[in-house]
């Protein structure tokens, strides 16, 4: 298992409040790691990766559709995403070289998946990740 594994599992997983998390590669639009059972596929990076490239204001008004469901966009900015549907969420944070999504689900505490992912974004930012 990788570090960057051990990090999604210990720092996210790790709450009980996020569902599954991957690493992609910003610049190359792909899949870097990710937790045990969850696949991001291409056309899932690239809803991401354009979430970022567009108007944080035009991603908020079209959402984004996301493992075959809509979202409804919560909160972008140049750094993170935010989206929900119905009990279920994605919450993506962008660092220098990676986007780093974390899902919830029902039962879960969104705020505590947001905190965590946005914890971990930070220390990847540190890092110069």
């Amino acid at each position: 298992m990788s570090h960057l594994q051990n990090l999604l599992l210990d720092s996210l997983l790790g709450t009980k409040h996020v569902d599954s998390a991957a690493l992609v590669k910003l610049h190359e639009r792909t899949l870097c790691v990710a937790t045990p059972g969850f696949s991001v596929m291409p056309s899932d990076v690239r809803t991401l990766v354009n979430g970022f490239a567009k108007n944080p204001l035009q991603t908020r008004r079209e959402g984004l559709y996301f493992k075959e469901r809509d979202y409804k966009c919560v909160r972008a900015d140049d750094y993170s995403l935010y989206a929900k549907n119905e009990n279920t969420g994605v919450i993506v944070v962008k660092t220098n070289l990676y986007l780093l999504v974390a899902t919830y689900t029902e039962g879960m505490c969104p705020s505590i998946c947001v905190e965590a992912t946005e914890k971990l974004g930070d220390y990847l930012r540190k890092k110069g990740n």
